[in-house]
């Protein structure tokens, strides 16, 4: 049976993933902090810790996954707020690393959480994992600092599979949680120009690409976690307002939204148009992948 540790098993994404590997019978133990939402969420056969200080030095894993992070959209982006977001990611991967690299049965794989937000501003351009920028950008170096954290498990012969994920589109969660009220209600609209990009992936073919990071070895370095077909915020707002039979008339102008959100409105109006070039190459299959088939399979 595969054994597999996972941080960050209780926020929209890792849950989601957890009832996955369930169903496919693998033998999963849960690093969380909050042990009793843990306990709520899962049944019985998952283990729990409630630290890294906490993996004994005889445990063994064959894969472990890396989302632990606070919530990106969680609190203003205030000297504060920026630190909870970095020291929630790069500290925790750190000591992560740090503590599997001196396991006498290492992990074969750690597959560590990233995000498109490493990319920044790139207008109309195509971005493929090749796509190399330099920006004096918080995301862009939050998401560079988190994934070059994870790298430093290569040294320890364990291999590195970064995820940068677009943006997830599930039920229940997500960016789309906070979207569907004003939308129900038609008072929903583009933000800003409605002309930027933005990258999307259905949390089913989110999980699938996570489950073919552990079981294909080849497999390694960054992959953008994006259907293949990204639509600006414009065709997002028309498809969505479309699935919940409303309309979308209300736009929320760029000034607005940085009055309102400041430095984080950005995540808003950045336009990037990622496109997951190596996993297409590795003839992945997605299940979804064009926008209006993944909201309508959603029970929204």
């Amino acid at each position: 049976m595969h054994k597999v540790l996972i941080t960050g098993g209780t926020g929209f994404l890792g849950s989601a993933l957890v009832k996955v590997l369930q169903n496919l019978n693998y033998d999963i133990t849960l690093l969380s902090h909050d042990i009793d939402k843990a306990r709520l969420l899962f049944n019985s056969d998952i283990k729990l810790i409630g630290g890294i200080n906490q993996i004994d030095d005889n445990a063994i894993f064959d894969s472990v996954i890396n989302l632990a992070g606070a919530p990106i959209f969680g609190r203003p982006w205030t000297g504060e707020g920026k630190s909870l977001l970095r020291d929630s990611r790069i500290i925790t991967t750190q000591a992560l690393v740090d503590r599997i690299s001196t396991l006498p049965h290492k992990p074969s794989v750690l597959i560590s959480g990233s995000a498109i937000g490493i990319y920044g501003e790139q207008g109309d351009n195509k971005i493929s994992e090749k796509t190399t920028v330099s920006l004096n950008d918080f995301s862009h170096h939050l998401c560079a600092d988190w994934e070059n954290t994870a790298l430093k498990a290569q040294a320890a012969g364990i291999r590195v599979c970064l995820i940068r994920t677009g943006l997830v589109i599930g039920a229940g969660g997500g960016f789309l949680k906070s979207m569907l009220l004003p939308f129900k209600l038609c008072l929903g609209g583009k933000l800003g120009s409605g002309k930027q990009w933005m990258s999307w992936i259905h949390i089913q073919d989110w999980i699938a690409i996570v489950i073919k990071m552990i079981t294909d070895e080849s497999l390694q370095g960054a992959y953008n976690a994006t259907a293949p077909q990204p639509v600006t915020n414009n065709e997002f707002t028309q498809a969505l307002a479309k699935r919940l039979n409303r309309i979308a008339v209300i736009p929320l102008p760029t000034w607005f939204l940085t009055v309102l959100l400041g430095e984080m409105a950005g995540l808003l109006l950045c336009s990037q148009r990622v496109l997951p070039i190596k996993l297409q190459e590795l003839n992945f299959v997605f299940k979804y992948r064009e926008l209006p088939s993944a909201l309508n399979a959603l029970d929204l």
